[in-house]
């Protein structure tokens, strides 16, 4: 059986794309899954592991204003996350995710499980919500499956 890490893969392959990944909430779970791939340097070219608001702003180049008036774990926030890592990494496609994996770091808006995933790529910016549960470990893997499946529809979606 097929994974969805080797079924985008295939995709990116054939279609001479390559990836990159700027990871908040998963951590580097989306990467890894990617590089667990034989043959992911492909089309795989790295990532940027941007935890703190400093390295989103810094390195990314998320705008402080952004996270000023959205907050870190917004849909503007996801999309410049993917828009900079598309940049910095300089890939065709980027995604991004930033989240409330829990326990803790809910708000009155914000609860734990809400996530922003952002799509970069040459026809626009995009980002999605998803809310799952309570639980850090499965939130994490509920991410970034969503992340990899969203993927995987765009890369259909130029056949």
């Amino acid at each position: 059986m097929t994974s969805l890490e080797q079924e985008v893969g295939g995709l990116l392959r054939r279609k001479g794309l390559t990836l990159g990944l700027v990871e908040s909430a998963t951590g580097g779970l989306i990467s890894q899954l990617v590089t667990g791939v034989p043959g992911s340097s492909e089309y795989y070219k790295g990532s940027v592991t941007a935890y703190s608001n400093e390295v989103k702003i810094g390195l990314v180049g998320v705008k402080g204003e952004t996270i000023k008036e959205y907050g870190a774990v917004s849909p503007q926030t996801a999309e410049e996350m993917a828009r900079g890592g598309r940049r910095v990494l300089g890939v065709d496609v980027c995604l991004s995710d930033t989240g409330i994996a829990g326990p803790g770091g809910a708000t009155a808006g914000k609860p734990v499980g809400l996530f922003y995933i952002g799509l970069s790529h040459k026809g626009g910016t995009f980002s999605r919500k998803h809310v799952f549960q309570d639980d850090r470990e499965q939130n994490r893997h509920a991410v970034a499956q969503a992340a990899l499946q969203w993927l995987k529809g765009y890369l259909m979606g130029l056949e």
